[in-house]
């Protein structure tokens, strides 16, 4: 796979079980890059280890002036030469595009598994887990992946070093073959160590990322409480344990590196004096001296990738312990026959008992907002995980979860109550999948966003007031509330499903507005069916039939009058009256309905009263 030919057509299926196994999942399916960057590592690194050989007959063919003998050391350093450029150039590109292809098919799964959640990722994750794996997390996957072949190549380097030297000079090449495993194993007591408060750091790394995103999200609301300078504590407090765990982490990487550095060294020095010692009793020649010498020094190189490798495991196995915990969630239980074609009809939830008829307008009330965010998505296709299969949502006798899932996101569409606006114009906002049957200015009209128009025309600059060429920021955070909502009202209304489920979709506007809204959502989605949760009298009037919902279940069904006239729970929620103001009303209106005569005399001005009063005004 190379990186013009991202993305993936099919990512595959990882393994999740794990953080391991989702490693090696991904080391798997990138084989053939592992094995080109191997071989490319193995020419540099072999080149790199095979310099002392030439260094070594050359020196041998100084001393023993031999011409022909220095020729051909000098014709083998320049092969190794040209074995070093070509390899560490093909290998750095090796292993850059395994990093990257890696990356690459986890932010494809991430982005696979988003699609298929939708909106119950974040109630089952938390946000900033969520930031942390599609950023930080997918580069230290990425970095294990890349790193992986250059330790393949650095450990068959140092058995061919081993083994050549062991084959070159027998008396030196034993010790140096002892050595070697020693100085390649001599940090490992010390990585579970290390390892552990990897961990520990990114975990609070994770944390302080969460509490940084719901700072962000909330600023605005904490500025009008006064709560900014209580978070900003809590984030400085928390960004400081990151530093000491970082700090704590690095002491242990430090010292890991020492040991990389400090017994090669004390390798060396054994060698060279033993060397010298067989060197000045003629067992061996100063060429081959030299050439050992070489070869131990230069094992320094190989070494490192010991400790990359190392490192590498150590951050990335808590990432990729995060993704796949990410990757694991499921949308709902298996179907054992799903279903090719969309269905159509009512749509049912066995559940609640709530049945929104194919074609009309129905409004749903529930005193909890919870429960009404919970009855959203289970509407959408994700029954709640304690719930099991039988609660599924039936969309003309049909459980939503065992439709494909393509064809249940074009028969249920959900807006949530707090709908996000991606960054870009606002034609790429309405340029979403579609029936064709509603333009974009027929749904822009019908949620009122005239004057959402009108601010995006002032605000551009260079679009010569085409406000749906102007650009809308991350999250539409340079609009108001009930303008990020009509908008997001806008493009639902674009796409017409088969099914509308609205979630307070005017919670954020005036009551004036909210009622041209709501004329226009039902004019719109006329002959379409269309569920709106709300408590809002102007919603309610508007719809065909109304649903309240007490402790998940309907407990009553009929028009927003009938109701307001006859169930005392759908009036409390719909008007926030409590129990006794019915009762007060209801003291005041027989209040009213006392006859004249019953009055008490000395309630009646008499006419002396009247005529000190003139005299007054007098």
């Amino acid at each position: 796979m190379q990186i013009r030919d991202l993305p993936y057509a099919d990512p595959g299926i990882p393994d999740v079980r794990t953080g391991t196994r989702f490693l090696l999942w991904l080391g798997r399916n990138q084989l053939g890059g592992q094995v080109r960057a191997t071989l490319w590592g193995l020419l540099l690194q072999l080149s790199i280890a095979a310099l002392p050989l030439g260094v070594g007959l050359s020196v041998q063919a100084v001393v023993d002036r031999d011409g022909t003998g220095l020729a051909l050391a000098g014709g083998l350093l320049a092969l190794l030469g040209a074995g070093i450029a070509v390899g560490d150039m093909m290998l750095h590109r090796t292993a850059v595009t395994n990093w990257v292809t890696a990356a690459a098919r986890v932010q494809q799964l991430l982005s696979r598994k988003t699609a298929e959640l939708g909106s119950v990722l974040t109630r089952r994750v938390a946000a900033g887990e969520v930031v942390a794996v599609s950023t930080g997390d997918v580069e230290k996957i990425g970095w294990f992946v890349e790193a992986l072949s250059r330790f393949a190549a650095a450990a068959l380097t140092l058995i061919a070093v081993c083994v050549g030297l062991v084959v070159y000079q027998p008396a030196l090449g034993v010790v140096v073959a002892l050595g070697v495993p020693v100085l390649a194993l001599a940090a490992l007591p010390l990585l579970p160590r290390a390892t552990r408060r990897a961990d520990v750091q990114r975990e609070k790394a994770g944390k302080a990322t969460e509490l940084a995103s719901d700072t962000v999200a909330g600023l605005r609301v904490l500025r009008g409480i006064g709560g900014e300078e209580l978070f900003l504590t809590r984030y400085r407090r928390a960004s400081q344990e990151v530093r000491r765990a970082a700090v704590r982490s690095a002491r242990m990487w430090a010292l890991i590196a020492a040991i990389q550095v400090l017994l090669p060294g004390v390798l060396l020095i054994v060698v060279v004096a033993y060397g010298a010692w067989l060197a000045l009793d003629g067992t061996i020649t100063v060429g081959e001296l030299v050439t050992v010498y070489g070869a131990v020094a230069l094992t320094h190189h190989p070494l490192r990738n010991f400790e990359e490798i190392a490192m590498a495991f150590s951050f990335s196995r808590p990432s990729a312990k995060r993704a796949a915990r990410v990757l694991s969630l499921t949308r709902t239980t298996t179907a054992t026959d799903a279903h090719d074609k969309a269905a159509t009809g009512d749509l049912y939830d066995p559940l609640t008992g709530l049945l929104a008829p194919a074609g009309r307008f129905t409004a749903v009330v529930c005193g909890d907002p919870d429960a009404a965010g919970r009855l959203a998505d289970r509407l959408g296709g994700h029954p709640t995980e304690a719930s099991g299969r039988h609660t599924s949502v039936l969309l003309g006798g049909v459980p939503l979860d065992e439709l494909d899932l393509d064809s249940a996101r074009t028969a249920v569409l959900v807006q949530d109550k707090d709908p996000v606006l991606l960054s870009g114009t606002l034609r790429e906002l309405l340029d979403v999948p579609s029936s064709g049957a509603v333009t974009a200015e027929d749904a822009l009209a019908a949620a009122q966003c005239g004057d959402v128009l009108d601010a995006l025309a002032q605000a551009s600059v260079d679009t010569d007031g085409d406000p749906m060429r102007t650009r809308i920021t991350e999250r539409g955070r340079s609009l108001s509330g009930g303008q990020r909502q009509r908008l997001a009202l806008a493009r639902s209304l674009v796409t017409d499903p088969q099914v509308l489920v609205l979630d307070e979709p005017t919670s954020a506007v005036d009551s004036h507005t909210e009622a041209r809204v709501s004329a226009g959502v039902h004019r719109l989605r006329e002959g379409r069916t269309t569920v709106v949760l709300a408590s809002s009298p102007l919603l309610l009037d508007r719809a065909d039939r109304v649903l309240l919902i007490h402790d998940d279940e309907v407990v009553a069904v009929g028009t927003h009058r009938e109701l307001l006239r006859a169930e005392p729970r759908y009036r409390a929620v719909v008007t926030r009256e409590t129990e006794e103001e019915p009762d007060l009303e209801l003291e005041a209106e027989q209040e009213d309905s006392v006859p004249e005569e019953t009055v008490p005399e000395e309630t009646v001005p008499d006419e002396t009263w009247e005529a000190e009063l003139e005299g007054e005004s007098a």
